[in-house]
């Protein structure tokens, strides 16, 4: 059983306003050109095309080259654009157990942890094991007169709003966190430099298949990619490909999100908050997310509701309402959050990709040989990427996969039910 340890401490996990990682410091890859291949490898190297440049697609890509594919990696605008790069970044251990995800969830935050310690995770993008505390907040009607209700030494000193009935739903053993953004392309430089991964920037238009097997993928304005197989990582944009859309429904959850950088950025711990929040006018309680991160930031996130995907991810904004209510939470829950003593880095929403059973559709597109999906991941994409990303790769080069079992995830329960 792995025994989580103390990371070491370092200027990345212990900020200063001068020594901080920042996003920039992990090359984004826009370029369709690679490094040669190594000599080494198979004569006969199987092709492989990824279509997304999500946590999803990545991590499939990365460990179809660790296998010796051939990979061609997709992507419409930029690596980790949408959802994997404006996610919360949070890893639990057993929060999925007792249902469909549990095997894949537990598979998954065991990679993260050997990913990290490959990868230098702590440095490179933020990983670091959490405490997670479950409470509940009231909105005061005067914001400015906010005190914490009681001195429940369970809570970090930093959350001193209107708190109620806090308790650990997780442990440092059983949850942490990255910054997802950083993940996914730390990941994908690492694919790029270790293995040759190739990255081309446009947009899927459609797969060429022919006696029953996919056999190349082609671009808007022309482009063929050929190949021996496909893997489909597109996120809610699934359902703009009429090859998924004709056999199961991904729609998109839009999230909304703030980022601030508190100015006492050393006085906010490693807590994570899972909020009951009561607004002040009453009404329904509210289920917002706070994650502060070692890059000095804090991250809030909530107020989702299914809508329409936009064409392009780059058009994802937020609404100004949903907004203002996480700048209300924050500065409910920490005089440390509120304006004045926060500045807001970024506001934003994305899509998260869901299907109507609630699981994830990972496996062989149904008459399609060669053609394989991975999508509608929901909130878990992140937590849930790695080990996705391996299992695609056995079951492209191998057949099968032994690290999770695909059945239950398999596209072919949809054809079954129609």
């Amino acid at each position: 059983m792995y025994a989580m340890v103390d990371i070491p401490l370092s200027p990345f996990l212990r900020p200063t306003r001068n020594s901080r990682i920042s996003v920039s410091s992990v090359t984004l890859i826009q370029s369709s050109s690679s490094p040669s291949r190594p000599m080494e490898q198979h004569q006969h190297q199987q092709r492989v095309v990824v279509c997304g440049g999500g946590v999803i697609g990545v991590c499939t890509a990365y460990f179809l080259a660790k296998k010796g594919a051939s990979v061609t990696l997709v992507e419409k605008s930029s690596v980790a654009c949408a959802a994997s790069g404006k996610a919360g970044g949070f890893l639990a251990l057993d929060w999925c157990d007792g249902g469909p995800v549990a095997s894949l969830a537990r598979a998954s935050f065991n990679l993260h942890l050997s990913l990290s310690e490959e990868l230098d995770g702590p440095q490179s993008y933020g990983f670091r094991p959490l405490t997670t505390l479950s409470l509940t907040i009231k909105e005061s009607e005067n914001s400015a007169s906010c005190s914490k209700s009681s001195g429940n030494s369970s809570l970090p000193s930093w959350v001193d709003g209107q708190t109620r009935s806090p308790r650990t739903i997780g442990t440092r053993e059983t949850t942490a966190q990255v910054h997802p953004q950083l993940f996914t392309r730390t990941l994908i430089t690492k694919a790029v430099e270790n293995y040759g991964i190739e990255i081309v920037i446009g947009k899927l238009d459609r797969l060429e298949i022919g006696g029953g097997r996919v056999e190349s993928v082609v671009l808007e304005g022309g482009r063929v990619i050929e190949s021996d197989a496909v893997v489909l990582a597109l996120g809610p944009w699934s359902s703009k490909l009429e090859l998924l859309s004709s056999l199961f429904r991904v729609y998109g959850l839009k999230a909304h999100s703030i980022v601030l950088e508190p100015k006492d950025a050393d006085a906010i711990t490693p807590h994570a908050l899972f909020l009951s929040y009561h607004p002040s006018h009453g009404g329904s309680p509210i289920d917002p997310e706070v994650y502060p991160r070692p890059t000095g930031e804090v991250y809030l996130c909530g107020m989702s509701a299914e809508a329409e995907v936009p064409d392009d991810p780059e058009q994802i904004t937020g609404n100004p309402e949903s907004i203002r209510v996480l700048k209300t939470v924050a500065k409910t829950v920490s005089s440390h959050l509120g304006e004045g003593e926060a500045e807001v880095k970024a506001e934003q929403a994305c899509f998260l990709p869901c299907t109507d059973d609630g699981v994830p559709v990972i496996g062989e597109i149904p008459g399609v040989k060669g053609c394989y999906v991975a999508t509608g991941h929901s909130c878990w994409g992140i937590l849930n990427g790695p080990a996705t990303g391996a299992a695609m790769a056995e079951l492209v080069i191998d057949g099968h996969s032994s690290i999770v079992d695909l059945k239950r995830f398999n596209p072919a329960r949809f054809v079954k039910r129609k």
